[in-house]
């Protein structure tokens, strides 16, 4: 794409509506499951560095304070991130924005550098008020008796650090919103691993000089990363654009169909992030290793969440915005779900079952002990509960976004949150009182999940309702051979893994990763055999998921 003249042209878009199919019905999917890959391909990458800085934070601090502290710390700037930048530009700024682009390019340019304007007045904001109030913040985030003043010190100090990333990431996401609706998804996805690198950058040069407050060292590289990651995708949004001149005409009506549109947005994700600062402040009447725990287990969790049910919402928002027609917006959400389900499915099992090995191989060396995988693989358990129906809800809301209503979204997830809240509250107290320790933060991650299947059962009966039935009767023998698969390769991989651990037990990292890839290997094996092909194209029209793609 060429750059842009004048950034002025364009004229009113008072009326834009989403653009008709810019392909046909029938490889609209196809584009999508291509795209899907590039987000997930990207993602992957991206994942894989962030495992390698997790395997390293866990060496070097375990789950004590020194990890508790900064993983509270680093909960704000990632909350507002979430909350004003990836979800809200994804559901306020790219249908407009992608709309705009088949209409008139030019003024479509326009309104990224106006929202752009935007969104560095409010990261230059956050980053001041997060330096500022650091010490309230600190309190109002770990209040609880679990923590000393020591520790909330400590933590305050990180907050200092580490706040002015929140206005850094909304930048990011921001570059996030521009290149995915110009179908741009991989680079976006993968410039994390700036932001890892960075971060094992850091704490191993500190090791190697001697620093004493390594904890320190790493917020620092952690700042540092974040504007790492955003700069690596300026170079491929100047060349789609042109010059990145942020402008802010407020009386101008795309940009304040946006900024409309965001106000849902806003108080929707407002509600998860409540949940998440909500669950922190719980989480501090316990020991920091508990918050620790929530730590690298989130880490284990959330990339299943991430290859699949960010992948394909990403993916599939940017073309619904474009077809709004309730049969193309129908399909692709039933070959989305069936995507997402064919992959987290087998994801949470393995989590059930073989998390603990999972656990062991990747963080139990030197800081990290025994005593700290076991907390990390029974949160790990509890997070995989709601795997399924986490990954579903983005997808879901992905397709409310599309028809541009950000308000049912909004009150189906203030309704799920309120009672997720209640419920892992209840049980995090329950379980402090019966003597579980940092573990009794289970009953959080247990109410989160609950929460998750209530608000996912909520969207898909919300758009029933606006698009009519969205899954037809062949879907079910899709799902039943997906479950079929996913019960058969959990029976294969509990009897590979009987078969191997006395074998291999005293051989160290060589046999565990032996014992791991040939108990996932065999399972995984069983599953495919069973279940077919990843569905794609016009899954939910033939029952055979292998042969989606026709």
């Amino acid at each position: 794409m060429t750059a842009p003249g004048d950034p002025e042209a364009g004229g009113d878009f008072s009326s834009v509506r989403p653009a008709g199919p810019t392909s046909s019905s029938a490889g609209a999917p196809r584009s999508t499951a291509r795209s899907a890959v590039s987000v997930a391909g990207g993602i992957f990458v991206s994942r894989i560095s962030g495992f390698a800085r997790d395997v390293a934070i866990a060496a070097f601090f375990g789950t004590g304070v020194a990890a508790a502290a900064y993983s509270a710390a680093l909960r704000i700037p990632n909350t507002l991130r979430n909350l004003l930048g990836e979800g809200t530009l994804s559901a306020s700024f790219v249908p407009v924005y992608s709309a705009m682009l088949e209409e008139d390019r030019e003024a479509a340019y326009r309104l990224a550098r106006n929202v752009l304007g935007v969104v560095l007045g409010v990261a230059a904001l956050l980053a001041a008020a997060g330096v500022l109030l650091a010490p309230w913040i600190t309190r109002l985030l770990v209040p609880g008796s679990g923590w000393t003043a020591a520790d909330t010190r400590l933590t305050t100090s990180l907050v200092r650090i580490l706040f002015p990333m929140a206005g850094v990431m909304i930048v990011g996401a921001w570059a996030l919103g521009v290149l995915n609706s110009h179908r741009r998804f991989f680079l976006p996805f993968v410039a994390p691993v700036a932001w890892n690198l960075s971060q094992i950058c850091g704490l191993l040069l500190g090791s190697w000089l001697g620093w004493s407050s390594l904890v320190h060292v790493l917020a620092w590289s952690t700042l540092v990363g974040s504007g790492l990651q955003v700069g690596v995708q300026l170079p491929e949004i100047v060349r789609l654009v042109g010059r990145v001149r942020p402008r802010f005409q407020p009386s101008w009506e795309p940009l304040r169909r946006v900024m409309g549109n965001a106000g849902p947005v806003i108080a929707s994700q407002g509600v998860f992030q409540i949940s998440s600062l909500v669950d922190l402040v719980l989480a501090s009447f316990v020991a920091p290793a508990g918050l620790a725990g929530i730590y690298y287990a989130q880490r284990l969790a959330y990339l299943p969440l991430s290859l699949v049910g960010t992948s394909v919402a990403t993916a599939s928002l940017p073309e619904m915005s474009r077809d709004t027609r309730s049969h193309a917006l129908r399909r692709r959400l039933r070959v989305g779900f069936l995507q997402v389900l064919y992959l987290t499915l087998p994801a949470s099992v393995a989590f059930l079952l073989f998390g603990d090995l999972m656990v062991r191989l990747l963080f139990e060396r030197h800081a990290f002990g025994a005593s700290s995988a076991a907390l990390v693989t029974g949160i790990l358990i509890a997070f995989a509960v709601g795997l399924v129906a986490t990954s579903s809800i983005k997808l879901y809301a992905s397709g409310f976004y599309a028809l541009q209503d950000t308000r049912t979204p909004m009150r189906i997830a203030v309704l799920s949150m309120s009672i997720g809240i209640a419920l892992g509250a209840g049980l995090l107290f329950v379980f402090r009182g019966r003597g579980w320790g940092p573990l009794s933060v289970t009953g959080l991650i247990l109410g989160g999940s609950a929460g998750a299947w209530l608000n996912m059962t909520l969207l898909w009966s919300g758009l029933r309702r606006k698009l009519g039935p969205i899954f037809e009767p062949p879907v079910l023998t899709v799902v039943g051979r997906i479950v079929l698969g996913v019960l058969v390769g959990a029976g294969v991989g509990v009897g590979v893994r009987h078969l191997l651990e006395g074998r291999l037990s005293g051989t160290g990292l060589l046999g565990q990763i032996l014992l791991l890839a040939g108990t996932l290997g065999a399972a995984g094996v069983s599953y495919a055999a069973i279940a077919g092909k990843p569905p794609r194209g016009n899954a939910g029209a033939h029952a055979r998921p292998a042969d989606g793609a026709s």
